[in-house]
């Protein structure tokens, strides 16, 4: 989810701090509304590189979960995450389910327990390990299933002054109907900007996620940027203005994920 990195942000933010919320070629797009909430769970995991084949096999216990979660309407989306790009501290495995409820996440946690999900040998070999809940209102995907995907997110801090419908206002006004004409055309084949639900970190902050199939894809949403960049003149600083950038953060991962 999963939370991830986002290159594309580098470009989308040259267009932001030279423009404002009244993009042409977005404020005037059709109107973009909040969808029902979206829950993800994250279990983010550093395992010792020794063990990572072992780990990225699939649990055929924990796949059952998943896929009856899957066909019960439980879960809307399941997958699992490595690190493309590693850093000292940060996860370098995580794996992620989504329902449009808080309880349904939590369902499918409490059954991978009863399945001993929880507790394979590998498990007991990582040396650090933390969980996230995290809600979205802005979120689309095409239905399916991809192995080998990249994902790509950038993790941003409001500024202390923002106004509390900052977030809002970014993804209404411009992230949405940008990563809209990108999925639709097949670039990418999910986005979503998530908050968290529960703040095991300080309130604030925000991520910006989408998922490409091939390599290739994180080439066209560049050029799709420069593109954007090129033909619309902006004005004012709007991303600027609420975003600390001291604070942001990418991640680049690999992806093997379910869509229904």
């Amino acid at each position: 989810m999963k939370k991830k990195n986002w290159q594309f942000l580098s470009g989308l933010c040259a267009i932001v701090m030279a423009g404002a919320w009244a993009a042409p070629g977005y404020a005037q797009s059709a109107e973009v509304k909040d969808k029902p909430r979206l829950y993800t769970y994250d279990a983010f995991w550093v395992v010792p590189r020794a063990r990572w084949t072992e780990f990225e096999k699939v649990n055929p216990a924990v796949q059952k979960v998943m896929d009856k979660a899957i066909a019960s309407g439980v879960l809307v989306s399941y997958g699992s995450d490595s690190a493309v790009l590693h850093d000292a501290d940060g996860a370098t495995h995580d794996n992620w389910w989504q329902s449009m409820s808080m309880a349904g996440t939590l369902a499918v946690l409490d059954e991978l327990e009863k399945v001993g999900g929880g507790s394979t040998p590998v498990l007991n070999t990582v040396t650090k390990h933390w969980d996230n809940m995290w809600v979205s209102r802005f979120y689309n995907w095409h239905p399916g299933s991809w192995q080998g995907a990249y994902s790509y997110a950038a993790i941003y801090s409001l500024k202390a002054d923002a106004p509390d419908d900052a977030v809002d206002m970014l993804a209404k006004n411009m992230l949405v109907p940008l990563l809209e004409n990108l999925l639709s055309d097949g670039t990418i084949v999910e986005y979503e900007i998530d908050e968290q639900a529960v703040h095991s970190d300080a309130p604030g902050s925000f991520v910006i996620d989408y998922m490409v199939p091939t390599a290739e894809g994180l080439d066209k949403v560049s050029a799709a940027i420069r593109a954007t960049v090129k033909s619309s003149p902006l004005n004012g600083q709007a991303f600027g203005s609420v975003v600390d950038f001291t604070k942001h953060r990418d991640s680049l991962t690999r992806t093997t994920a379910t869509y229904k």
